[in-house]
């Protein structure tokens, strides 16, 4: 039986083989090649060189287990004896290490994001918490160096929005961002309470990892495409050329829509970038077979009772509740600093991921 000791030499092996395929001169010329290769060696490296550091590892202390049990020197056994503690520690790490390297890696981790936020439960006040967030994920965003557009908006006019969709673009997007999926409540005194209640809202937020062209098929047959003006608060037209686009996709009533680009172009490139995405979650959702097969298997219906995380004003607290975990810096999380959240969910999911993958 392959044990993962044998997938690891094998690992091995193939560095080893791409190593010597980049030196030929035949292959050096092939730029798509080299390209693929260098790719593939990036890919299995860093998990190559924790193998070859675990071996020699493991040579050492077999070797100082040996002089442990041949030496009748009671000083070199003691030396001996804190040597193979000390290696045994550093092997368990470099197991632990290995594990999660062997883990199947999210293939949408790498991938740039389109979020769509949109206020749930609790009239205006929702749609200010949903621009609230937003700005929250654009902060963050930045923080990483990651570029931000938005590609529609359904704005109140006074901060907040109805929805507003957003790309990210940045590497290792998705892999953050996916943290952030489902409905957000805030608890906080509005502007317009003149009797200082706190009131309670909520805004979902979906994160769809960019599908490539070839990973949805869409016929333009399923396509119906309108043309209009793009519109700002109240209705207004704030274009005099018609540059909006919406997207229909027909057999799943899909639609997307794109107003913020000023070329009608640029507008159906990223109305048909959105399309692409909600079709290919909407699939995954439904060979997954765990929810409904849309976007629901994200937020929610967004009712104030469905929620990942509290953020409450009066007492400066922030709460993720499906990891317990509870912060009083709401300024510094709404100024972006989300990594304290984040971190300990990615951790949390590399935790489950490791129990069913034992070394």
């Amino acid at each position: 039986m392959t044990t993962v000791y044998d997938r690891l030499q094998s690992v091995e092996q193939r560095f080893a083989e791409i190593e010597e395929l980049l030196a030929r001169p035949e292959v050096s010329t092939d730029h798509e090649r080299v390209q693929a290769l260098a790719k593939e060696r990036a890919s299995i490296e860093g998990l190559v060189s924790l193998y070859q550091e675990h071996r020699k590892v493991s040579g050492q202390l077999e070797e100082t287990r040996a002089l442990l049990h041949e030496s009748s020197d009671e000083g070199l056994r003691t030396l001996a004896q804190e040597e193979m503690d000390s290696l045994q520690q550093r092997r368990e790490q470099l197991e632990q290490r290995l594990r999660l390297a062997m883990l199947p890696r999210d293939r949408n981790d790498d991938r740039d994001v389109i979020v769509e936020v949109r206020a749930g439960t609790g009239g205006e006040e929702a749609a200010l918490f949903a621009g609230d967030l937003y700005r929250m994920y654009a902060r963050y965003a930045q923080s990483k160096r990651w570029e931000v557009d938005v590609i529609d908006s359904n704005s109140t006019g006074i901060g907040g929005f109805k929805e507003i969709v957003f790309e990210v673009k940045g590497k290792g997007a998705f892999s953050r961002l996916k943290h952030e999926r489902g409905a957000h409540r805030v608890q906080r005194i509005p502007v317009t309470e003149t009797g200082g209640r706190i009131h309670t809202s909520t805004a979902t937020v979906a994160v769809l990892p960019e599908a490539e062209e070839v990973e949805v098929n869409v016929g333009p047959n399923d396509l119906r495409i309108d043309i209009f003006h793009a519109g700002g608060h109240g209705g207004q037209s704030v274009q005099k050329v018609a540059t909006a686009v919406r997207i229909i996709h027909i057999p799943t009533g899909i639609v997307a829509i794109c107003q913020d680009e000023r070329s009608q172009l640029k507008n159906k490139q990223r109305a048909m970038a959105v399309l692409r995405a909600r079709i290919l979650d909407r699939e995954v959702s439904r060979q997954q077979d765990e929810t409904a097969a849309d976007r629901r298997s994200q937020v929610g219906t967004g009712d104030r009772s469905e929620k990942v995380r509290t953020y409450n004003y009066p007492q400066n607290r922030v709460t993720d509740h499906r990891i317990g975990v509870t912060s009083h810096n709401l300024e510094r999380m709404l100024a972006g600093e989300l990594d304290e959240f984040i971190d300990t969910l990615a951790a949390q999911e590399q935790a489950k991921r490791l129990q069913e993958a034992p070394l």
